[in-house]
């Protein structure tokens, strides 16, 4: 996407915005992320400037049948320190989504998200996720029932892709439901600049979130889409217009990208990589989090394949992956960190492998 810019102008920094009456400090939050965004990620991303995270995707048959259980209590866990948090829900079915949505209320999200987005074979399947994007009676069903099941001051959101493909029938089905969410009721949507047949595959259409923005006018979007550098970020700020962003993928095992990004937003010079101390001090500190609610016994295997993405950053991350993948107990964790992260190096740029 050509070479960095310039830091932008300094306003871009003070950008407070607030989805309905939920203030966020800045544009800049994380995404769900299925299998990752759980609370020590989410607790983890805030600390290091996220002004709000949401919750991995939760299945609304899943949520309704959900027993309150030591082994499940991971899954709706929030705590105050993280606030504000979103919970993103997921299903087929209308009647369904509004028992899931009831749910995450009474669990005490401050937001309510529903997936329009996801792109995954087995999902989009089971008519869930981005399949939703070729039924748009359907789609704006549940988006109203949805909101007429959470309480009023509950802002509700939508996550969405470009469409199901490139077709004209597709776009005109994403701007139905675009105009539609908004109608019912809808604060503020998530675009993903790719089609649910591109999947991850090719680059994410910024011109189309440019699009969307005009077409949206004071209307919120968020935009989402090979976000992997502070400097993506601002590039999308400043070409798109969007009104914030939704880190993903660039955000696992990579924190420091918000407050990264938020020097840059105020006219800063991009600070430099976390040094080896630095990744060492937050990766136990996400172990140990994880530790308070998964215990001892899941902690490891759960926190491998955040040690793989954490591994990025380090100069020797190939040698620092093949020992991350081998990590079996707290044990293996705590060896690897005093292996490959006692000497105070500076840490590098990550690469996006995905």
């Amino acid at each position: 996407m050509g070479s960095p810019p310039s830091p932008p102008p300094p306003d871009l920094a003070g950008s407070a915005i607030a989805i309905g009456k939920v203030p966020l400090a800045s544009p800049i939050t994380q995404a769900a992320l299925s299998g990752y965004s759980d609370w020590p990620m989410r607790l983890v991303a805030r600390r290091h400037g996220a002004a709000y995270t949401l919750c991995e995707v939760m299945l609304d048959q899943f949520l309704v049948r959900l027993k309150d259980r030591r082994r499940n209590r991971h899954l709706l866990y929030r705590s105050e320190d993280e606030r504000p948090v979103g919970g993103q829900l997921m299903g087929a079915e209308p009647e369904l989504f509004t028992e899931g949505a009831r749910r995450l209320v009474a669990a005490g999200f401050d937001v309510i998200d529903i997936n329009f987005g996801c792109p995954v074979k087995k999902v989009v399947g089971k008519c869930r996720g981005g399949y939703h994007l070729g039924q748009p009676d359907v789609a704006l069903e549940i988006i109203r029932r949805t909101r007429d099941a959470v309480p009023p001051h509950i802002p509700v959101t939508l996550k969405m892709r470009k469409g199901i493909d490139d077709s004209a029938q597709s776009r005109d089905h994403f701007y139905r439901i675009l105009e539609g969410a908004f109608d019912a009721g809808i604060a503020a949507v998530t675009v993903h600049g790719r089609t649910v047949e591109q999947r991850y595959v090719g680059p994410s259409d910024w011109e189309f979130l440019a699009e969307v923005k005009r077409f949206l006018g004071e209307r919120l979007l968020f935009g989402s889409g090979d976000l992997f550098s502070p400097h993506d970020c601002v590039r999308m700020l400043r070409q798109t217009g969007v009104d914030g962003l939704s880190v993903a993928r660039g955000a696992i095992g990579n924190p420091w990208i918000f407050a990264r990004t938020l020097a840059l937003l105020a006219g800063h010079s991009l600070p430099p990589p976390p040094t080896l101390r630095e990744q060492r001090d937050v990766m136990w500190e996400h172990y140990r989090l994880a530790e308070s609610i998964y215990g001892e016994k899941r902690t490891p295997v759960l926190m491998r394949k955040f040690g793989i993405k954490y591994a990025r950053l380090h100069p020797r991350h190939p040698d620092v992956r093949q020992t991350m993948v081998r990590v079996r107990s707290r044990a293996d964790f705590r060896a690897a960190l005093d292996r490959w992260y006692a000497e105070d190096l500076p840490g590098v740029e990550p690469k996006c492998d995905e």
